[in-house]
């Protein structure tokens, strides 16, 4: 079968992947990549992707992935991970409502219950519409950062 995505590398790029391999000083995935791309490029070994996953004991898909990713990319996309195009979700408490936790927290338990409990306390924090609603786990993070 034809290869969809066929590697062929400039001396420049081998010899900066050949660096990237003996320095040993780059993060483990880099160096993998870098041996795949050499494996798989045409003017040099040009190894099956199937050869190349048993050699550096990884799935063939990996190679074929590393293989796109230099093709449609370029150099850097494979060396370099990408940034999030997304942020992480924002904490649902900011200071202040952390403050009212905390408080709450110290306060008297509701009456029928012995103490608060996580769940407690992230329905109490919705019903004072602090917080349009939160998990139990947000909750038992925030009290432990704060101690």
């Amino acid at each position: 079968m034809k290869k969809k995505y066929v590697v062929q590398l400039t001396d420049a790029e081998r010899q900066e992947l050949l660096d990237c391999i003996n320095t040993g000083k780059k993060e483990a995935y880099k160096i993998r990549n870098a041996h795949i791309l050499l494996k798989s490029d045409v003017n040099g070994p040009g190894w099956t992707d199937k050869q190349i996953a048993e050699a550096y004991e990884c799935n063939d898909r990996t190679v074929g992935k590393v293989r796109k990713r230099f093709v449609e990319g370029g150099f850097s996309r494979v060396l370099f991970r990408a940034k999030r195009e997304h942020p992480p979700s924002p904490h649902k408490l900011d200071g202040e409502a952390e403050a009212r936790l905390i408080a709450l927290s110290c306060s008297e338990p509701p009456e029928g219950a012995a103490k608060w409990t996580l769940r407690l306390l992230a329905s109490e924090l919705v019903r004072l519409e602090i917080v349009n609603k939160i998990s139990p786990e947000t909750v038992r993070q925030t009290l432990k950062k704060t101690h």
